[in-house]
């Protein structure tokens, strides 16, 4: 039981980040407008996601615009586009195989334990690497946001600072890489079972035989 908890646990952290790193993949909300000089208006802020650019106003209005050619952007802003998709993508695949191989399922039957078991460990590391390739853009684009607000050379329009999204990105990154732990450490394989099975030949052998049954892995 101790187990299934865990593995439930697990696989419900996992979603979790999936969830999150969903939103902070569509999110323009990875770097804002930096207020470093007087010279910047206020009355308007920049965000800058992985796919759209958005111009806040300060009278509630919001003109968003994705951009017109994925070549065009910055090679970080490509590989960023890249990792977060397969991330999100692998964490897809690692849901199916850790619902199937939940111990609380019966999808393969309810003889296949070894089986459910081997699914489940790889759904975790599945998760857990796909928690990795989504750190990466995220700590990425924070480096960058940093090193230019301090570069002096970056005019003081061109200064950005951490969006919000960046902040549920760890989140969401740190959610999938304790899921995947906990999912893989919950999916031990079954271990020995003990199995009392009585000898034959009459009265004279009271005494039951233990046969161990081990389930190959």
């Amino acid at each position: 039981m101790a187990s299934t908890g865990l593995q439930l646990l697990g696989l419900l952290l996992a979603v979790m980040g999936w969830v999150g790193g969903a939103l902070v993949c569509a999110s323009p909300l990875w770097r804002v407008s930096a207020f470093a000089g007087g010279d910047i208006v206020i009355a308007q802020v920049l965000w800058e996601g992985l796919w759209m650019t958005c111009l806040s106003q300060s009278t509630g209005q919001i003109q968003c615009k994705t951009y017109d050619s994925t070549l065009a952007l910055p090679i970080s802003a490509q590989v960023s586009r890249t990792l977060s998709v397969l991330s999100l993508l692998l964490c897809l695949f690692a849901l199916l195989l850790g619902v199937v191989g939940a111990k609380c399922t019966k999808c393969l039957g309810e003889g296949a334990y070894s089986s459910k078991a081997r699914l489940a460990r790889v759904a975790g590391a599945l998760f857990f690497f796909s928690g990795l390739l989504f750190l990466i853009p995220i700590c990425w684009a924070a480096h960058a946001v940093v090193r230019d607000f301090y570069d002096p050379k970056v005019a003081a329009p061109l200064k950005r600072e951490l969006g919000p999204a960046l902040y549920l990105g760890w989140g969401a990154g740190v959610l999938l890489l304790v899921g995947g732990a906990l999912l893989n450490a919950g999916s031990s394989p079954p271990g020995a079972r003990a199995t009392p099975t009585f000898g034959g030949g009459g009265r004279s052998n009271p005494l039951p035989v233990v046969v161990e049954e081990k389930e190959h892995v």
